[in-house]
């Protein structure tokens, strides 16, 4: 096989879940581009990851849950027989990163939360070019994942931050006048906080043009999403948080733009469909063919874009405050989210009370000053905003 057709080796990395199954399905239709050389998952359906396993060829397996791994062992057995012996099965809080930290070509952190930042890292370190769905790891690590990366590393799989990547193929760094990120709005826009107060995890779940996990589903109807969208932006792209703006854009088409100083906008604009800038982020700076069918150009259409209501919204004002006041306070916006986003969806609180939390707690943090941060620092920061928002959300 020549250099030209060499596949690329990838890492996938929370292959169980909405990124990573997307991700199989561009590799498996597009033979010989790629060769998936490990995998990894949570352990809550060791029965799919035995079967994507076994459909890749892949040579390790690594699960989170160490509860879980004879039963990722017997199902391996039930779907290889005899050659399962020959999958090497990672166990641990470690595994993935174990896993990120040797050497594919690519590796696709597709894991959700601030549990993805030391695969990131290791990812990195490794040489490995590092194909980012999980923004929490960029979003908390900031300045570590910053000092880690060589230029060009990162390809951002977000789908607004593909389109922001294609659109400054466009233009010099020095050119840009500002981003435009978008948001759909999720499943509340138009609302007032008043209408919004009561609405239930299943409301909350029911998002109108994209299919994905749980919490950044969530996330997407509180605007959260948007936020720690933003601090990605800023950090990924080197743009001033004060420089990026969201519209909402209902039809999800646009997927976001770049704005030159000319006055010209560059926008990307697709069907909501991941597997495109899933692809992007494992053929980068190539594209591959027909990962989705395009935009039907000869019928009718019509694109809305609309200012963001942030006094109902207000997790992206946050986002900026949180970004501006020090190098760990993005990582505790994350961390007070996700215990927020966990509570709300076991029951036990309101959904405003997602962001109200996030804002004291917010709030609270004295931070660390950049040249200050440490892996540590991170960790602890996040650990103490887990433990204060938990305190606040059990008198909500």
């Amino acid at each position: 096989m020549s250099a030209a057709t060499t596949p690329r080796t990838v890492t996938l990395l929370g292959s169980t879940g909405s990124i990573g199954t997307q991700a199989i399905d561009v590799v498996e239709a597009h033979p010989g581009r790629f060769r998936v050389t490990a995998i990894s998952a949570g352990g809550g359906d060791v029965t799919l990851l035995a079967e994507q396993a076994a459909r890749l060829g892949v040579g390790a397996v690594g699960v989170a849950d160490e509860s879980r791994v004879e039963a990722l062992r017997d199902a391996l057995v039930a779907r290889l027989g005899p050659d399962a012996a020959t999958v090497e099965v990672v166990a641990g809080p470690g595994a993935a990163t174990e896993l990120a930290g040797r050497g594919d070509d690519v590796v696709l952190n597709g894991i959700t939360g601030s549990v993805g930042l030391r695969p990131t890292l290791a990812a990195l370190a490794a040489g490995s070019s590092l194909a980012l769905a999980n923004k929490e790891s960029l979003v908390v690590g900031g300045a570590l994942v910053k000092a880690t990366a060589a230029p060009g590393q990162i390809v951002p799989v977000d789908s607004e931050h593909s389109a922001i990547a294609q659109a400054l193929r466009g233009g010099a760094r020095d050119e840009v006048r500002r981003i435009v990120l978008t948001a759909s709005g999720g499943p509340f826009r138009g609302r007032s906080r008043d209408e919004i107060k009561t609405v239930t995890a299943d409301q909350a779940l029911a998002h109108p043009t994209w299919s994905m996990g749980p919490v950044v589903t969530v996330n997407s109807a509180s605007l959260m999403n948007k936020g720690l969208e933003l601090i990605e932006a800023h950090l990924l792209f080197d743009v001033p948080v004060d420089d990026i703006t969201v519209v909402v854009h209902p039809q999800s088409v646009v997927h976001s733009m770049v704005e030159f100083r000319d006055g010209s906008t560059i926008a990307q604009a697709s069907p909501p469909d991941m597997r495109l800038p899933i692809a992007l982020g494992l053929s980068w700076p190539e594209r591959l063919d027909v990962v989705t069918p395009p935009c039907d150009w000869t019928q009718a259409a019509s694109w809305t874009f609309e200012p963001l209501d942030e006094a109902t919204f207000p997790a992206v004002g946050l986002a900026r405050a949180a970004a501006a006041a020090s190098a760990t306070h993005p990582a505790v916006y994350n961390a007070a989210n996700e215990q927020g986003v966990a509570a709300f969806l076991a029951g036990r609180i309101g959904f405003l009370d997602i962001v109200e939390t996030v804002e004291r707690v917010l709030g609270e943090h004295e931070g660390v000053a950049s040249g200050d941060v440490t892996l540590e620092a991170v960790e602890g920061a996040e650990e103490w905003a887990r433990a204060r928002a938990d305190e606040i959300l059990a008198r909500s």
